[in-house]
């Protein structure tokens, strides 16, 4: 890009992982990037090029904060969220409660506070990272898969708000990914629950998935891919096999489509 063209990008959660992954492939495209953080003083391994914003998804305060900070912003990449495990009964409601906070009412409410810029401007770009659990929904995880599936939900229904005003609004959707989120991810079961041992099979292969899955870098390949499309796909599906497993989805009858997604996770 040349100074004329330069857009300005925000990415959220870009301290580890995809956003990080994210956000250095911008400023390498020449992108104005900035990243969010709940601390940014603490990043270990910030990203060169990149300003880091102070951001927590469940404070509205917070999240009028980061968008005026951030100014007119051409690219907002909502990557920020909560990885959840656990059976429905024994989820604490003050825990699901926080992950749609973080993982779906902090995005959109990001989005509407940047979208009238990019309205303005004739351009924009939203891009929603999303799950692949979302299109092929897992036992033990129902609150993350919600989580993700409302985030498609949305930026299927903005795609034609917003498309008249040269703005595209697009979810990636990464399969496995070897980010070393399972040791991040919140995890509620009692250690009487009747599902404890189907749940510690779940969890094993889960871990063992996304220790083989694609690096944050071939996620962040997509996203670029997707953000300078001429006209964005409504998905982008990256890991995991996507284009064998998506095809095979709209082949087989759903019923079957989630056996094989237990059986290949133990169950």
């Amino acid at each position: 890009m040349t100074d004329q063209t330069t857009r300005t990008a925000l990415v959220t959660g870009a301290s580890s992982g995809i956003g990080a992954a994210v956000a250095a492939a911008l400023v390498d495209r020449g992108y104005r990037v900035y990243g969010t953080s709940r601390r940014p003083e603490s990043v270990a391994d910030p990203v060169p090029g990149v300003t880091y914003l102070a951001l927590d998804l469940t404070d509205e305060a917070s999240v009028l904060a980061c968008a005026e900070a951030a100014g007119a912003v051409d690219v907002l990449v909502n990557n920020a969220g909560e990885s959840q495990n656990g059976p429905l009964e024994e989820l604490p409601p003050e825990a699901v409660e926080r992950l749609f906070r973080t993982n779906v009412f902090g995005a959109v409410r990001l989005a509407q506070l940047l979208l009238p810029g990019m309205r303005d401007r004739r351009y924009g770009r939203v891009v929603m990272i999303g799950s692949m659990l979302a299109s092929f929904p897992l036992a033990y995880r129902s609150s993350y898969v919600a989580s993700k599936a409302a985030m498609k939900g949305f930026a299927d229904a903005l795609r034609r708000e917003v498309s008249p005003y040269g703005v595209g609004v697009t979810t990636v959707e990464p399969g496995s990914i070897n980010t070393g989120i399972s040791e991040r991810r919140t995890q509620y079961i009692r250690q009487d629950s009747p599902f404890a041992a189907e749940y510690r099979t779940m969890l094993a292969a889960l871990n063992a998935n996304e220790a083989k899955g694609v690096s944050a870098r071939t996620v962040a390949t997509t996203v670029v891919r997707a953000i300078e499309a001429r006209r964005p796909r409504p998905l982008y599906a990256v890991g995991s096999n996507a284009p064998l497993v998506f095809a095979l989805r709209r082949l087989l009858p759903r019923s079957l489509v989630l056996r094989v997604v237990a059986r290949r996770h133990g169950l």
